[in-house]
């Protein structure tokens, strides 16, 4: 709990403007691992200056909740687990960039992830998903 409790210290902004700050970690995303796009195909031919933008007005309509995705992500869109690995490390650098997410709130989020990433790969493979 911990960690979960020093990642919320830094959460409050990224939830005030999580427009802006999903757009800033897509973009991270999509420069740094351009491979990864192909997993977002409402995204493809829209240039980086753009997509921020374009990311926002996109965003879903009700937060994203893992286990109620996580059947959808293992079996219609076969997403990889090292995507969630890779974006779990881009909201790090994201939320040390705005919202001041110090080395400890770091290892925090990353140790947070590790168990929720976990979870899911743990689904992933009830439900017959493997990479």
């Amino acid at each position: 709990m911990a960690d979960f409790d020093m990642v919320l210290k830094c959460w409050g902004p990224v939830e005030a403007d999580h427009a802006t700050h999903g757009s800033l970690v897509l973009t991270r995303l999509f420069t740094e691992h351009p491979e990864t796009l192909k997993l977002f195909p409402k995204f493809a031919g829209i240039a980086h200056g753009d997509l921020a933008g374009d990311a926002g007005q996109r965003r879903p309509r009700c937060p994203p909740q893992t286990s109620v995705q996580q059947p959808r992500h293992a079996t219609k869109h076969k997403i990889p687990i090292i995507n969630f690995k890779l974006i779990a490390e881009v909201i790090g650098k994201v939320m040390e960039e705005k919202v001041g997410l110090d080395t400890a709130g770091q290892t925090a989020l990353r140790n947070v992830m590790a168990v929720i990433i976990a979870d899911m790969e743990a689904d992933y493979k009830e439900l017959g998903f493997t990479e």
